[in-house]
């Protein structure tokens, strides 16, 4: 066993992950790996967000394959009890080739320079190549990719490769562009129309377009989560997955903090190319672990991370940032991200951007925010940035929007909404209720810090615009209903008359949630006198 070649690390690292009770067996995916060994298409490129699966998988498959971990009798209990031992397949690949894997994203100890960065690897390589192959006079001035094209000639050896992170040397501070030339050369030497290559497989976050403007890589078929149906299903929970997770969450957890719907809200809503939806994998596995819901995957990147994609051009997003953060769907076109937008500048380019990178996501042509988990990271963007102009300013009054709320001070609601109509904003122009809830939703946006803010559900005899769900035991719930071109009584006779409030007596848990008032709000705009009105009716007083 070596460094890279056989190396014993992706199996330990399988091993722990199989480990965990709420693991998810997606072995299958080998089973659609084996079909392209050896053949013209056997280079596979997949890229995700972070925190996506990407590494799991890459173990998983490099664990499979290598020659590292083979028992004498062709057995694994590692994989005999997964979904990939029912395959044909199964015991004829089981632990038959030579598999070099390596994790792009390992520096060597205090690395400055590209030089050191990739001699690490190269001189791991060759030194495992004369480790296995001893009985070949191999010499260690020779190119890495003749080393391994003189053990073909002479052993008919081919190897898989499994690079994992190929794409994280860019994100190194000490990499010039020279570097990513000469880098890219490298991978290209190796991989490209090599005999002895039987697979190469490689993950990243940005598609290979995104550094290689050229023909380097050329050779790599590359799977997204936006546009390719093919592998959708092995990065990401689907729906069925975290019904089987939370079974075990309900049988193992002394204190169950957490509902199935919780989930759902705060980590569900990425779509695949083929429409399926897909939970965040780290986030799932990790509040059930901790007990507690909370953002684990936007944990490592705050807020500044949505910013940096948008900065360059404000302008063209700040409009659909009021829509977005209200949960309504963008319409926009999705292309393709190459290296010619290392600053991103246009519409296109910065939502082909946030989708790759999973802040946003994407279906039939729109764009969204798929979860609360990543609408906190919104809320948070617009309340702090005060270049979002318009967008800011009328988040900050989100504060005091609620208070007045609290307080049935309609006046005070009434004078916040008139300025934001006031403002420079042309999404105002009310055309229908959409952007009117829009707006509605950003000047109430503080209120996301103590509800939990839903828009259209369906409550009672039909689907109401808000409902804010108190999530702490002091507040009063909140049933907001918009009306135009009519009076905010007429909403708030909508709300009685479809019986709304039901919904705040839905699950044992929403029961203990909702111990102070249900508050019915109408908000109303007029097109004629372009003023809003407010009205607040107590639904339900508990005292």
């Amino acid at each position: 066993m070596g460094i890279f070649l056989n190396s014993s690390v992706p199996y330990a690292i399988y091993r722990e992950i199989l480990s965990d009770p709420y693991f998810v067996d997606k072995s299958s995916l080998i089973d659609e790996l084996i079909p392209v060994l050896g053949r013209r298409n056997r280079y596979i490129c997949i890229t995700r967000p972070r925190r996506f699966g990407k590494t799991v998988m890459a173990a998983m498959i490099a664990a499979f394959f290598t020659t590292a971990n083979a028992n004498a009798d062709g057995t694994d209990s590692l994989f005999d009890s997964l979904q990939i031992a029912a395959s044909k397949n199964y015991a004829r690949h089981l632990h038959k080739y030579p598999v070099i894997y390596i994790d792009f994203s390992r520096t060597p100890e205090t690395c400055t320079s590209y030089l050191s960065y990739i001699s690490r690897i190269i001189s791991g390589l060759k030194q495992d190549l004369q480790n296995e192959f001893q009985t070949l006079s191999i010499s260690n001035t020779m190119p890495l990719w003749d080393i391994m094209q003189y053990i073909y000639e002479k052993t008919k050896s081919r190897f898989i490769f499994v690079l994992d992170e190929w794409d994280a040397v860019f994100h190194m501070s000490f990499i010039s562009q020279k570097d990513r030339e000469e880098y890219l050369l490298f991978l290209k030497n190796l991989l490209k129309d090599q005999v002895y290559t039987e697979l190469a497989y490689m993950t990243g976050v940005l598609p290979i377009a995104k550094y290689s403007s050229g023909s380097q890589l050329n050779m790599f078929v590359e799977y997204d989560m936006a546009v390719s149906e093919k592998f959708c299903e092995y990065f990401g929970f689907l729906n069925t997955e975290v019904d089987h997770l939370y079974e075990t969450y309900l049988h193992t957890a002394a204190q169950k903090k957490i509902t199935r719907q919780d989930l759902k809200n705060w980590y569900d809503g990425y779509h695949t190319a083929t429409g399926k939806r897909l939970y965040n994998p780290r986030s799932v596995v990790l509040a059930l672990t901790d007990n507690q819901l909370r953002s684990y995957w936007t944990s490592a990147g705050p807020y500044d991370e949505i910013f940096y994609y948008i900065r360059n051009n404000i302008d063209s997003v700040r409009d659909d940032l009021v829509l977005l953060a209200s949960g309504e769907h963008v319409s926009t076109k999705i292309g393709q991200f190459s290296a010619a937008f290392m600053e991103l500048k246009t519409r296109e380019q910065i939502y082909s951007a946030m989708v790759i990178y999973g802040l946003l996501t994407y279906e039939d042509g729109e764009v969204f925010i798929p979860n609360k988990e990543l609408m906190d990271q919104y809320n948070e963007l617009l309340l702090s940035k005060d270049s979002l102009g318009y967008v800011y300013r009328l988040a900050k009054k989100s504060e005091q929007m609620l208070q007045a709320t609290l307080t049935n001070d309609t006046r005070t609601m009434e004078t916040i909404l008139q300025f934001a109509h006031h403002t420079e904003a042309p999404i105002l122009s009310y055309n229908n209720e959409t952007e009117l809830s829009a707006v509605v939703n950003l000047c109430y946006l503080a209120a996301r810090d103590s509800y939990r803010v839903e828009r259209e559900d369906k409550a009672g005899k039909g689907y109401v615009d808000f409902i804010f769900y108190p999530q702490r035991k002091h507040l009063d719930g909140i049933i907001l209903e918009l009306k135009v071109d009519s009076t905010p009584q007429e909403a708030i006779h909508q709300i009685k008359e479809k019986e709304y409030a039901l919904r705040f007596q839905g699950s044992l848990a929403d029961k203990k949630r909702f111990t102070r008032r249900i508050l019915a709000v109408g908000i109303s705009y007029s097109k004629k006198t372009k003023e809003h009105r407010c009205a607040i009716e107590i639904l339900h007083n508990p005292s």
